[in-house]
């Protein structure tokens, strides 16, 4: 029996020994066990999804043609406080870099620990910023004690558990820092030192995998400077002996409350990939490949919503996003297939003309591939290289593996759109009422007091920084003070009413007066600090004026972001006799936080701490509410979201999981908005937007995992007043596929591909349809072969039409999970519309 543990002692020691893999670099791409490597990288962040959605996001990540997923540390969901470390839940971050590693796929760990990442306060404790001395991101002894010993515990854990690829296990990159080099300069001199310390002290933990600093000009060696932008074909690394690298790539963008919504062109960004590719590049990383949410209060900013979508090709409740998934797929099978002449080969390039080349890789055992690029804005081209003419449209990429059949070109779409509904139901309640007499939902009511509830926390005259105050224990702090309005007043006998004025640094304010709202106000996205300007009923004798200031989210990024303050500079009154009163120096009464948070009413375990008023009606547009029910999970297995769209803005739990912000604030219909997206040219964030006038974020996503099988706690606090009783679950469904593919598409067997590949791989241009799982093609609403035009959910005929279409679609679809339909003569008429480009246009329902 002893030999027998030996034996298998030994072979397990084997095991992980011979997975170990020597990670280092040359000037072409990393070298993994020996062997150079062409990777391509997905962000996804552990915290903005939970556990149970993790295996499958790094499933559809793969499936997608993925090799490595990247994640930050985030700090502060990690160190609470000094030296109180959690890592469980969301923020195990062990579990998952182990499904990345069962998933037998890389990982890039980006510790920093500053993140950015339209995180609260880009990941750094806000303690830190109150030990005495400390100034985050320069040469401050203070910052940097905390940050070393943060990054030592993440790598000891690492280490511990064998997951550095040196040890086996998937962790090929660690990153220290993030897109500093912008900022250095304005530090002083306590820039570039503290760039170096870091750099330094990251060489020191001895991980046996390469760093990294993304947009580090300076970078020292052997520490690999990054890229992050758009478009990062031009970069060039700090040292001709390091390799091109792309560590964030932003295939959409991010939202902020009252914001249209940000879309990002699926041909742009596989034009932006291929360019990369096509100029030497060896590793690209998307930021994001599945953004997620910010659950909680943990979205940054100030003013980031709760959604962090980011347009990504996985959306935010773990569905790929077609066709920008499937499209970046087929990019990426086209890549892979020219990996081994990318990476030993010589690359060489030839202008055809002012906007059009061709980078040319040979090798040495003959291999071939061709990128031909035509960045021409508006026009498309015919190009010719080695004596055949290519169609290349404008701003886009065709890519030739054996420098002589184009298997991908970037602006030519073939992969299905899905057609995805929020698909809503009314709230179902868990527990029938034993009065016959009450049917439906039963909602039970706290309300707040507006001011001081319990004892003060302290008075003072003037105004504090709401920041400094709360240190983010919570989103809300009361400013409030009581003037004496003499009988004398006129404004008492007169129509007019005296006018409340306010300044504060941020973010979002209530004003009350005698325990009613008088009116709300706001900065937004790019500028937090307000003005605000309200009209209120005073009444003769003593007035209790409660202002609640609110944080959106901190600050998260740009120098000495941690000095950023929020909360009231000036509170005046104008409309008295005398004028202009202004309190601002009165003595004021401050309270933190409210009385719900404090007695954590949206726990489980504080939900007895407070009198609830059971309601069948609930009240409606009030202020300062706390609202329960007890509700049934939706039916059926899709993502839910919760539909706030009739709410005002507030906090939500399930279960006691936060949910997080809820604010269906509106956009402005002034704000540009397009019908439709042109992809050529040149991205940037609000080159494509959509939404304006509408709520920027409507649902907020709760995971299926938090629900149980009945007895759901849904716990909502209502700052301004809404309407509970429209408040919904709905579902994320797919409900239909479409695709539009033109006979000319380039289709190649990509999985036999070699380098005698010729015509003989070629496949006639097919549609392939897939509806979701458990769920089959019901019905075709639309087919026709021939010269349709449109886009998915609005296509019509051409002059050109084959009228078998649907018959041949139905016939190959129909009760189907998925089905392809070739555009060959065995399904259409050959006869048709001679000397013209035929395409087959498909809009399918799923059910």
């Amino acid at each position: 029996m002893p030999h027998l543990k030996l034996f298998f002692l030994l072979l397990s020691i084997f095991f992980t020994s011979s997975l170990a893999a020597n990670v280092t670099y040359d000037r072409r791409s990393l070298i993994i066990g020996g062997q150079r490597k062409l990777l391509i990288s997905a962000s996804i962040h552990y915290p903005r999804s939970v556990p149970g959605m993790w295996p499958g996001l790094v499933k559809t990540a793969k499936e997608g043609g993925i090799d490595v997923i990247e994640t930050y540390v985030f700090w502060n969901g990690h160190e609470l406080s000094p030296d109180n470390y959690y890592f469980g839940g969301r923020y195990d971050l062990l579990k998952f870099v182990k499904i990345v590693q069962q998933a037998r796929m890389y990982l890039i760990l980006r510790v920093g620990p500053f993140v950015a990442a339209e995180w609260n306060f880009g990941g750094v404790p806000v303690w830190l910023h109150y030990v005495p001395g400390t100034v985050f991101r320069t040469n401050s002894e203070p910052f940097k004690y905390h940050m070393q010993k943060f990054m030592t515990l993440i790598v000891n854990i690492m280490k511990k558990e064998k997951l550095f690829a040196s040890q086996g296990g998937p962790i090929i990159l660690a990153q220290v820092e993030n897109e500093y080099g912008d900022t250095e300069r304005i530090y002083g001199d306590g820039g570039k030192p503290y760039a170096m310390w870091a750099a330094n002290m990251a060489l020191s933990q001895n991980i046996g995998v390469p760093w990294i600093m993304c947009q580090q000009y300076d970078a020292p060696d052997p520490v690999i400077n990054t890229c992050n932008s758009f478009y990062c074909d031009q970069f060039t690394p700090n040292s001709p002996n390091k390799p091109k690298m792309w560590t964030e790539n932003w295939p959409g963008w991010f939202k902020t409350f009252g914001a249209p919504d940000p879309h990002r062109p699926h041909e742009d960004i596989a034009f932006s990939v291929a360019r990369f590719f096509q100029k030497g590049g060896s590793l690209q990383n998307y930021y994001m490949y599945h953004g997620g949410t910010n659950f909680g209060r943990t979205s940054g900013g100030p003013f980031i919503t709760t959604s962090y979508d980011y347009n990504a090709p996985i959306d935010e409740y773990g569905l790929a996003r077609l066709p920008k998934w499937g499209h970046l797929k087929e990019l990426h099978r086209a890549i892979k297939s020219c990996e081994h002449v990318l990476l030993y080969g010589e690359p060489i390039n030839l202008s055809l003309g002012p906007s059009q080349e061709v980078d040319v890789y040979t090798d040495s055992s003959g291999g071939c591939a061709a990128f031909i690029s035509n960045v021409d804005e508006k026009e498309d081209k015919i190009i010719v290289f080695q004596n055949v003419s290519y169609h290349v449209p404008a701003w886009s990429v065709s890519i030739l593996p054996d420098c002589k059949n184009v298997v991908f070109n970037t602006a030519k779409v073939g992969s299905q759109t899905s057609q995805v509904e929020m698909v809503p139901e009314e709230l179902q309640p868990s527990l029938v009422p034993s009065n016959k007499d009450l049917k439906g939902l039963q909602w039970e009511t706290f309300v707040e007091k507006a001011g001081i509830w319990g004892e003060a926390d302290f008075v003072k005259n003037g105004f504090v920084d709401h920041i400094n105050t709360t240190k983010d224990t919570t989103d809300y702090l009361w400013y409030t003070v009581s003037l004496t309005v003499g009988e004398r007043e006129n404004f008492l006998k007169e129509i007019s009413q005296p006018v409340l004025l306010v300044e504060s640094k941020g973010h979002a304010l209530h004003a009350f007066v005698n325990q009613k709202l008088q009116g709300s106000a706001s900065g937004n996205g790019s500028h937090s600090p307000f003005k605000f300007e309200c009209p209120i009923s005073l009444k003769a004798g003593k007035n209790d004026i409660a202002l609640l200031s609110m944080t959106v989210g901190l600050q998260n990024a740009g120098p000495f972001y941690e000095w950023v303050g929020a909360g009231l500079t000036s509170v005046k009154i104008k409309g008295l006799n005398n004028g202009i009163m202004d309190l601002s120096t009165y003595t004021w009464t401050y309270k933190i936080g409210l009385q719900g948070e404090h007695l954590l009413i949206y726990k489980p375990e504080g939900l007895n701490s407070v009198k609830w008023l059971s309601t069948p009606e609930p009240p409606k547009q009030q202020p300062l509410t706390w609202y329960k029910a007890v509700v049934d999970p939706p039916s059926g297995n899709e993502p839910i979201g919760l539909d706030m769209v009739h709410m005002g803005k507030g906090l939500a739990w399930l279960n006691g999981e936060e949910i997080g912000r809820y604010w269906p604030r509106k956009s402005s219909i002034h704000d540009k908005c397009v019908q439709e997206c042109d992809y050529r040219g040149k991205f940037m964030p609000n080159k494509c937007s959509t939404g304006c006038g509408e709520p920027t974020q409507r649902w907020y996503h709760v995971p299926r995992s938090w629900f149980k099988p009945s007895g759901n706690i849904l716990v909502i606090f209502e700052e301004k007043g809404g309407d509970p009783t429209k408040i919904r679950f709905s579902r994320r469904k797919t409900t239909g596929v479409c695709a539009l593919v033109s006979e000319d598409h380039p289709t190649y067997e990509l999985e036999s591909w070699h380098k005698d590949a010729n015509e003989n791989n070629k496949n006639k241009a097919t549609i392939h349809l897939k509806c979701p799982e458990n769920t089959h093609i019901s019905s075709v609403k639309f087919a026709s072969y021939g010269t349709p035009t449109g886009k998915c959910g609005s296509y019509s005929q051409g002059d050109c039409h084959d009228p078998n279409s649907a018959s041949v679609v139905e016939k190959l679809c129909i009760r189907k999970n998925d089905c392809a339909i070739e555009l060959a003569e065995k399904n259409f008429s050959k006869d048709l519309c001679p000397s013209t480009t035929k395409k087959l246009a498909v809009e399918a329902v799923c059910s």
